[in-house]
């Protein structure tokens, strides 16, 4: 992002960050997507798993529900987000689950080289839910291959991101400062920035409004791209 636009970002979720956290529980947001990565076939034991845009750690609780859910360990969850505040929530979260195995850094999805510890790469699944809407929209592809070249070989990478629809036009794009994207732009840009077996899978019908409001994209970096 550009500075003002991560300025921007920054000063929103910090203002609202007791208004998005209801916002994502009146959703219920959290259990659909637990449910939703239970039923992707992609939870193994020993997974290297980074959440990108963790935000207060939703995809991150999400993910923890779901291994305990199946009794099964990962290796390694990471987080980053770009704003403090909500990363003090999830730490303070954390601290209060009792939860160590999670590490959690600030970082920009379009600075990650330099603000990221070596050490954090060939990640076996990235989740990233709610967070790639935020980068400005030529900077997407961008965001997309800062994000495949953290994964192996093998990696998969999972995206919620917002449909573009009338709702989500005022609901999170005026509101939440969001972009909408259609299949289509979706399909372009993930090819632009090397993805391949591209799948647009969808939340379980009990979750029927996060389908209205979101994309679910998975998927794989292309051959000799590692």
């Amino acid at each position: 992002m550009t500075q003002s636009d991560a300025l921007v970002v920054k000063k929103l979720y910090t203002e609202r960050l007791t208004t998005y956290r209801r916002f994502i529980s009146f959703f219920r947001s959290r259990d659909a997507l637990r449910i939703l990565l239970e039923r992707t076939g992609l939870l193994r034991p020993n997974l290297r798993i980074l959440d990108a845009g963790a935000g207060f750690g939703t995809a991150t609780f999400a993910l923890l529900d779901a291994f305990r859910h199946r009794h099964i360990h990962p290796e390694t969850i990471d987080g980053f987000d770009l704003t403090p505040a909500m990363l003090a929530r999830f730490r303070a979260e954390l601290d209060s689950r009792g939860i160590s195995q999670v590490r959690v850094k600030q970082a920009d999805v379009l600075a990650l080289d330099q603000q990221l510890p070596s050490s954090w790469t060939k990640y076996d699944l990235i989740v990233s839910a709610s967070m790639l809407e935020y980068v400005a929209r030529p900077e997407l592809s961008r965001a997309l291959l800062a994000l495949g070249a953290r994964l192996e070989g093998h990696g998969t990478l999972l995206v919620v991101i917002t449909r573009k629809n009338w709702v989500t036009k005022v609901l999170i794009e005026w509101w939440w400062q969001a972009t909408g994207y259609s299949r289509r732009e979706l399909r372009e840009t993930f090819a632009a920035a090397g993805f391949r077996d591209l799948v647009f899978s969808r939340f379980p019908f009990r979750y029927f409004w996060q389908n209205f409001s979101n994309h679910v994209v998975v998927a794989k970096r292309r051959a000799g791209d590692d």
